[in-house]
């Protein structure tokens, strides 16, 4: 097990790190927006990144499990809020019984206390790789002396062999949103979610695990103190209009995003929250 730091000495790659742990297992996250990019369990790539994902910072990465902070969607702040597109500082990366550990840290600068977001914050972002499972975790802090709200949210996208033969479980009787058809207070009906068109939905209070399955295999997502689940596939229409996603690319992937959007997480000055998600390789014999 290990852990290298690559610089980006061509002058426009990014600096990353490169987590090696048991059994096979690995990670990448680039440091500009704490992006993890790899997970590889069981000798197979866990995530999607779009082929033509910008990995110079010119942009968002397009792909692996970007970190939406303090804003979900459009808003006063740019999308989705400033921690995707910050560099994040590398604290320290250790060894356990089990796997590696990495803990990144983003905190306010001069820039984000002059957005329309202008709090003082401190956010640790813990990393945790075993042999079947990928853990992401943040501690949210309020240093500031006044409180604060936010949003935010793990945009994580899933790797499939096909999205016409993936199914989404752990849904079912939960109140969702529907940002592409309208509608709020929906109720989902179906015990294995299906995606065949452009979808953009907002699943909330969401009580348990939830299971993406193509074919024999599964990720399970257990959400610790994140109430809701984004549920994401732009498909045909959607992928022109993205300069960083082929058109092709769509049947690859699904997003299924642990994250607190539909209400807020508010902290008073001194207070923490940690908030995230471990994801866990199963075959479609596991019971949960």
């Amino acid at each position: 097990m290990s852990v290298q730091k690559f610089f980006g000495a061509d002058g426009v790659s990014l600096e990353r790190v490169v987590i090696n742990g048991p059994q096979g297992s690995s990670a990448e996250v680039y440091l500009y927006g704490a992006t993890v990019t790899s997970w590889k369990c069981a000798g197979k790539e866990r995530l999607f990144v779009s082929k033509l994902a910008k990995l110079d910072g010119s942009k968002p990465v397009r792909g692996g499990i970007p970190l939406v902070f303090p804003q979900f969607g459009p808003g006063d702040l740019p999308q989705h809020g400033f921690a995707r597109t910050r560099n994040w500082t590398l604290v320290y990366a250790e060894e356990h019984g089990q796997g590696v550990v990495v803990n990144l840290q983003l905190k306010d600068n001069e820039d984000t206390r002059a957005s329309k977001w202008p709090y003082k914050f401190d956010l640790l972002y813990t990393i945790d790789l075993t042999a079947t499972t990928l853990s992401t975790i943040i501690k949210y802090e309020n240093v500031d002396l006044q409180p604060f709200s936010f949003t935010s949210l793990m945009h994580t996208y899933l790797r499939v062999p096909d999205i016409a033969s993936t199914t989404v479980t752990g849904l079912k009787d939960v109140v969702y949103a529907d940002k592409i058809k309208g509608g709020s207070d929906l109720v989902e009906e179906r015990d294995a979610v299906t995606v065949n068109a452009n979808e953009d939905r907002v699943y909330v209070d969401v009580p348990g695990i939830v299971k993406v399955n193509c074919g024999n295999e599964s990720i399970a997502i257990r959400r610790f103190n994140f109430k809701d689940v984004v549920l994401w596939n732009p498909w045909a229409e959607k992928a022109t209009e993205m300069s960083d996603f082929a058109d092709d690319e769509y049947p690859q992937m699904i997003c299924v995003e642990a994250g607190t959007v539909a209400s807020k997480i508010t902290l008073n000055p001194g207070q923490t929250i940690s908030c995230g998600q471990i994801l866990t390789c199963e075959d479609s014999s596991s019971r949960i």
